[in-house]
């Protein structure tokens, strides 16, 4: 049996919501069937952590470099740079990488963020067929991804300030018209969004892509703009050899900018029918050569952003027994063990979009508590409700790192 201490977190990427009546007032979280969860919660420790800090928009970028152990405030550069060193683009310092989403809008209105869940495939040729429409525009570069999520390259930006730009999954619903890139470098990104309706529109090899692929693109959506960061590893932090699992590009990222390397799942897909059986048994292999690993599921957060409910408990159930509860067996190989659950921030399915109130956690360490106030804070089960009652609250989630090798807070 290996001796050395091992460290997992699993996070079920905006699993946190808010009270239904359609759920009897209770949230998806609540509602859904958990029992892995909940036996971390019962044998260990479970409380609420803030992991958007006060004023910081609410994205998974902010949100997750604070459960990885970074203080947003500090370290954060813009979300797409992120991407773009998981997808092996190299960025000089005044090169500025900005998300490239494709999306769907309907009489000005943004009626899908994701173009219908489109496949990678697809994308690919989408995203061939504008750039050779924009290489007429010296610097710029585009750059495709898993699904939607794809990146843009402007190299040796020339402006101060970075693009205003907003997240498409926030005003799902909503008119696109106030919500366009503003102020520096907005004319060339709008005029990059306005050809690339007009390529997929024109396009027999799009047309033909939608004949075979899932999808409906009909324009490129430019956000979350960004310069390279620079953070201290996690190895040098704490000693850490890890690994990132996860169908996003962004958890890589934030994974190789602290040091960690990227384990890719064939089949993991960002959605409800992700691999998850893969992902789970890649932890393992993972554990085996090092001693760190952050396991990332998407799907509650694709399904608030749908606003289905159905979807997301079913996302929260599979991912308990799916990957919670093999992982949670398969840790007995190693005698010293720690694991968190949780997610990193609300995706409530009422707004269709994140929100930056403080998300539920659970923890357990083999060495147990060197705190005596932390061995009071088990709980019946896991959820808002129950880990809020706990009165255990850390307002600086990217310390729940610190007490995940420490045990104390």
């Amino acid at each position: 049996m290996n001796d050395e201490m091992k460290y997992i977190i699993l996070l079920g990427d905006g699993m946190a919501d808010m009270p239904l009546d359609s759920l009897g007032g209770k949230t998806p979280l609540e509602y859904a069937k958990t029992p892995n969860m909940d036996s971390i919660a019962q044998n260990g420790i479970c409380g609420m952590a803030r992991t958007v800090p006060e004023g910081m928009h609410p994205g998974s970028d902010t949100a997750n470099l604070s459960v990885f152990g970074y203080n947003p405030t500090e370290f954060y550069t813009g979300r797409a740079p992120l991407e773009a060193l998981s997808m092996g683009i190299s960025l000089g310092k005044q090169d500025a990488a900005f998300r490239c989403n494709i999306v769907n809008t309907e009489n000005g209105i943004m009626k899908d963020f994701n173009a219908g869940q489109i496949d990678t495939a697809l994308t690919e040729i989408v995203i061939k067929e504008v750039a050779a429409y924009i290489r007429s525009h010296p610097g710029i570069e585009l750059y495709s991804g898993v699904s939607y999520r794809n990146i843009m390259v402007w190299r040796d930006y020339p402006y101060g300030a970075l693009t205003e730009t907003t997240p498409p999954h926030d005003i799902t619903g909503q008119e696109t018209a106030r919500c366009l890139p503003q102020g520096a470098g907005a004319e060339l990104l709008l005029e990059i969004m306005d050809i690339s309706k007009s390529v997929i529109a024109a396009s027999d090899a799009i047309k033909g892509g939608m004949k075979k692929y899932r999808g409906i693109p009909e324009s490129l959506w430019l956000w979350g703009g960004g310069f390279k960061p620079s953070i201290k590893p996690l190895n040098e932090r704490f000693g850490f050899k890890g690994f990132t699992i996860s169908a996003v590009d962004l958890i890589h990222g934030i994974g190789l900018a602290a040091g960690l390397s990227p384990c890719r799942v064939e089949g993991a897909t960002g959605y409800l029918d992700t691999n998850y059986e893969g992902k789970a048994a890649a932890a393992f292999d993972c554990l085996e050569k090092g001693n760190f690993v952050y396991l990332h599921v998407e799907a509650p957060d694709e399904s608030g952003h749908e606003g289905n409910v159905n979807n997301k408990i079913r996302a929260i159930e599979d991912f308990d027994k799916r990957v919670v509860g093999p992982v949670l067996e398969g840790l007995k190989r190693f005698k010293n063990h720690t694991v968190l659950a949780m997610p990193d921030h609300p995706t409530p399915v009422s707004i269709l979009t994140h929100s930056g109130d403080p998300v539920p956690f659970c923890m357990f360490r083999t060495a147990g508590w060197n705190d005596a106030n932390l061995r009071a804070t088990a709980a019946p089960s896991y959820s808002e409700i129950t880990a809020a009652k706990t009165g255990l609250f850390i307002s600086e989630g990217y310390k729940l790192i610190e007490l995940m090798i420490d045990g104390k807070l």
